[in-house]
């Protein structure tokens, strides 16, 4: 009978704080954490080597340190350090040494004991089912409008996209022709690409709406599409977004992120399963744990 093979660490716990996390920058990439999080992760990091200091070994480094650390952070670095701040770094403790212990460098988590700060942050605003059905009238009536009117789809197709797929602006801004996929009429779909090969693993296959691909093929004639899905900057369908929302009379406005929220949050009370719906947003495990806990808030205010 063959043995489960144990996979090795990837350094041992002698290793100094600093070559750690060097490696705890890879495995983020990796892992496809935003790069705002590397950065406010990496920044922590520094602030605890300059603390303990960077030659460390990581299996040096205790929980009686990391209090200390903490301690000093809000009463001895002569830094204003706020509740946000406090609840960020140490959040970023747990990541990286429960990394550390998940990798085997470690035997025993010493930011494991350390409870949460945890800071009540706004809730994202999101559309009401009454206001996503004047938004859709509206678009619909810019499709086919009055005497003397051009048509419009463009406003249909960016909205009706944004709310059915939830992708990012960065996402939405980079699709082209040959990502779209209307092989099936009865699930036309867009592919969310990416060149940098550490992101590929946040490649995913979306859903359209059925009426979509007639949207896009009045949207196609009307501006003339050639390769890039919206042959313009991020700013001029923010524009876009932002007439809409004076014209359906949106009292929190309309943005990308909006859309991505209202998104999310209706796939959330339909009860799509958490491990589909993190890789439908295109969310690494880390970033999902606190979307998760902002769409059960969200489920609870009326859409």
């Amino acid at each position: 009978m063959s043995k489960e093979t144990k996979t090795s660490p990837p350094f041992a716990a002698s290793a100094s704080l600093k070559a750690a996390t060097g490696a705890f920058e890879e495995y983020m990439k990796h892992e496809g954490f935003s790069q705002n999080t590397i950065n406010a992760f990496l920044s922590d990091l520094n602030i605890l080597s300059q603390f303990v200091g960077t030659g460390r070994a990581v299996g040096k480094i205790g929980n009686k340190d990391l209090h200390e650390f903490l301690e000093w952070l809000q009463h001895g670095r002569g830094v204003p350090c706020n509740a946000k701040s406090l609840a960020r770094r140490i959040t970023t403790l747990k990541v990286f040494f429960g990394w550390l212990l998940q990798s085997d460098v470690l035997q025993v988590d010493p930011a494991a004991p350390i409870p949460h700060q945890p800071v009540s942050t706004p809730l994202p605003k999101i559309l009401t089912e009454d206001e996503i059905e004047r938004l859709l009238h509206l678009t619909q009536t810019l499709r086919q409008p009055g005497e003397g009117q051009e048509p419009d789809a463009r406003p249909h197709l960016l909205v009706t996209l944004l709310l059915h797929t939830g992708m990012k602006k960065s996402e939405c801004m980079k699709i082209v022709l040959n990502h779209l996929d209307f092989s099936n009429p009865e699930s036309p779909a867009v592919w969310i690409r990416y060149q940098d090969p550490r992101r590929r693993h946040k490649e995913r296959k979306l859903r359209l709406p059925l009426e979509w691909p007639a949207a896009f093929k009045e949207y196609q004639t009307q501006y003339e599409v050639q390769d890039a899905l919206f042959d313009c900057t991020a700013r001029n369908l923010e524009y876009v977004l932002t007439d809409l929302a004076q014209a359906a009379d949106l009292s929190n406005g309309l943005s990308f992120q909006m859309l991505r929220w209202t998104s999310a949050a209706r796939d959330y009370k339909a009860q799509m399963p958490a491990e589909r719906q993190r890789h439908k947003m295109g969310l690494s495990k880390a970033s999902w744990r606190d979307v998760k806990v902002k769409l059960a808030r969200l489920a609870q205010s009326a859409l």
